[in-house]
């Protein structure tokens, strides 16, 4: 499973629009073939703040997405501004959790 963790940083008074914004994104890339989960959440601590968490079945999967979004066209109205903060992509396998 591939797994992205991505932090993006918004003016504060524009983090729910924001996140509007990018819900008819998060309905198109769930149903993407390989994809598991695509969310983008606001962060409990910082109003300024948003999260993206991504589940892929293979690296190929999230290949053809980041492919298909750099060759969609611009938004109208442009979005609203926002800064990459980190973005890593991992390889994982799931474990025992400690609790179980």
């Amino acid at each position: 499973m591939i797994v992205v963790l991505g932090i993006f940083e918004v003016d504060a008074a524009d983090r729910e629009r924001y996140l509007a914004e990018k819900a008819p994104q998060v309905a198109a890339t769930r149903a993407e073939a390989g994809c598991l989960d695509y969310a983008f959440g606001a962060d409990a601590d910082d109003p300024g703040r948003v999260r993206l968490v991504e589940q892929w079945e293979h690296m190929a999967d999230l290949e053809a997405h980041v492919a298909a979004l750099s060759a969609s066209p611009a938004p109208e109205p442009p979005p609203v501004p926002s800064r990459t903060v980190a973005i890593e992509v991992l390889e994982a396998r799931a474990v025992r959790p400690p609790w179980a």
